[in-house]
């Protein structure tokens, strides 16, 4: 593929789709695809509910992170980590079947839960510098990617209030993008609630501005990886007990409880 191909074409949108063979192609050609109406009604409103209140804990007790072109000064925008242990609810979007089924597909099994974080935009926030989130990795990158996102969107996610932006096909570049490309035509990943967008980890991507006078876009971002990488929050230390307590045995493998291969106790899995 030629290095400016990814960079310059029209960027477009693939249709969403429930059919995980086509969502698996979507990935293959864009980086990305959208799942509609994985969370609906009570769970959806229940789910968006606890994550503005663990924003606003945050907030009140001053554990508040930001994120943005300047994170010391963008205090629109608002990071929330281990989200995992913030409500019984987020374990649903961990391991939904879902969300487990494209692991599977994509990065094969076992895999590892990196993290689960959410990113709340808030009216008049700036956006995230294009990037890829494969940069744990040296270039040039395997043909196949390392790690994956399964976005969560808990508002509708518009053009307008915020929306990741990817650049389509920037995967198949195998590398990070260059400084000269940071203003690389990007397409908004419009979904309403409810939905999940998945997206491996060597498309280029950012969160857009939020020109919105008075709208929030909260959306939970579930990352897995290959299970030679070291997670991006130790849940050994972070996790609350009962999440591991009353966990599935895909859980705890997602979660480096259960090992094969890698992370064993006297040669057998610790759990």
């Amino acid at each position: 593929m030629n290095a400016t191909v990814a960079v310059t074409a029209a960027p477009v949108l693939p249709p969403p789709t429930r059919d995980i063979a086509q969502g698996l192609r979507n990935i293959a050609d864009f980086g990305f695809t959208i799942v509609p109406d994985v969370l609906t009604g009570d769970a959806l409103t229940a789910t968006r509910d606890a994550l503005y209140r663990a924003a606003a804990s945050d907030r009140a007790r001053g554990r508040e992170q930001h994120f943005g072109l300047d994170y010391a000064h963008d205090s629109s925008n608002q990071r929330v980590w281990n989200v995992l242990s913030r409500d019984p609810l987020f374990e649903d979007l961990a391991f939904h079947p879902v969300a487990i089924a494209y692991v599977k597909a994509l990065l094969g099994w076992p895999a590892l839960l990196g993290n689960l974080s959410a990113n709340i935009t808030g009216p008049g926030g700036g956006e995230m510098v294009l990037h890829a989130d494969q940069i744990f990795m040296p270039e040039p990158w395997a043909a196949d990617p390392q790690g994956m996102n399964v976005a969560w969107c808990l508002d509708d996610f518009t053009e307008a209030n915020g929306a990741t932006r990817f650049v389509p096909g920037s995967h198949k570049l195998n590398r990070a993008p260059r400084a000269d490309e940071a203003d690389a035509p990007t397409v908004a990943m419009v979904a309403p609630a409810g939905s999940i967008v998945v997206f491996e980890s060597r498309v280029w991507h950012k969160t857009g501005f939020n020109r919105t006078a008075s709208e929030h876009r909260a959306g939970v971002f579930g990352w897995y990886t290959k299970p030679i990488y070291r997670a991006q929050e130790n849940w050994f230390l972070s996790l609350r007990p009962e999440v591991r307590q009353f966990a599935s045995d895909d859980a705890l493998v997602l979660l480096g409880y259960r090992a094969e291969g890698l992370g064993l106790v006297h040669g057998i899995s610790p759990a």
